[in-house]
């Protein structure tokens, strides 16, 4: 068990102007809706597990979350001109892809231990189509070491050309569609068998954020059974 931390005061401070602000940037230039507000968990930690079209996803979900949460991101977006300073000033917890990255873990870790949401991104990267990709398995993993449930999360209206309809006074309409929370079964065995194990899990958190899709936006998950084959 990882010690909980409190949240530095700037990052505190941070979020609490960035959200507010981001909402109104999205309700200006689009049509939002949400529904299934009433499947989140109203205490304890849990994961918030979305679909990933392209870079508005993230700001979207963590704006009109009921609560504020914490996120994860690949590092490399630390390195991008734009995206570094907000994901710094929001305090988003940089992960290091297809690594085992020990210092996100303990990170992930501490948030989770004081009970806080977390945001995670199945898919590990952006799918830059409505069609969703295979799931990595690090989510599972996480929720094999920390037994929490994932709040399944559908995105749409997001695509990469969202800002440039926006501000062509299209006015794109963005829907958010949360689902019931999902326990994954335990992970057992060793080795591939484990490895397959959570595969299996990752695949099942997806399946779940499909079913909140509408069929273009399934891409693999369009038919599972056909995946698990």
């Amino acid at each position: 068990m990882v010690a909980a931390k409190r949240i530095p005061a700037r990052i505190r401070l941070a979020r609490w102007a960035l959200r507010p602000l981001f909402r109104g940037i999205f309700r200006l230039i689009s049509d939002v809706s949400i529904s299934g507000v009433e499947h989140i968990p109203q205490e304890g930690a849990y994961l918030i597990a979305p679909n990933h079209v392209s870079l508005y996803d993230p700001p979207f979900v963590m704006a009109f979350w009921p609560s504020t949460a914490e996120a994860v991101g690949a590092s490399d977006v630390w390195e991008r001109p734009g995206q570094s300073w907000l994901v710094r000033l929001y305090g988003v917890i940089p992960v290091h892809r297809y690594d085992y990255d020990r210092s996100a873990l303990q990170a992930i870790q501490t948030a989770l231990d004081a009970g806080r949401p977390l945001m995670i991104m199945p898919e590990g990267t952006r799918s830059h189509a409505p069609g969703m990709r295979r799931a990595e398995p690090g989510v599972a993993y996480i929720v094999e070491k920390t037994n929490i449930p994932v709040v399944p999360v559908g995105v749409t209206g997001t695509t990469d050309d969202f800002f440039q309809r926006a501000i062509r006074g299209g006015r794109p309409s963005v829907h958010m569609a949360i689902g019931e929370p999902l326990y994954l079964p335990p992970v057992e065995g060793k080795g591939e068998a484990r490895r397959l194990a959570r595969q299996h899990n990752a695949d099942l958190i997806m399946i779940h954020i499909a079913a909140l899709l509408p069929f273009d936006y399934r891409g693999v998950y369009a038919n599972p059974a056909k995946l698990a084959a």
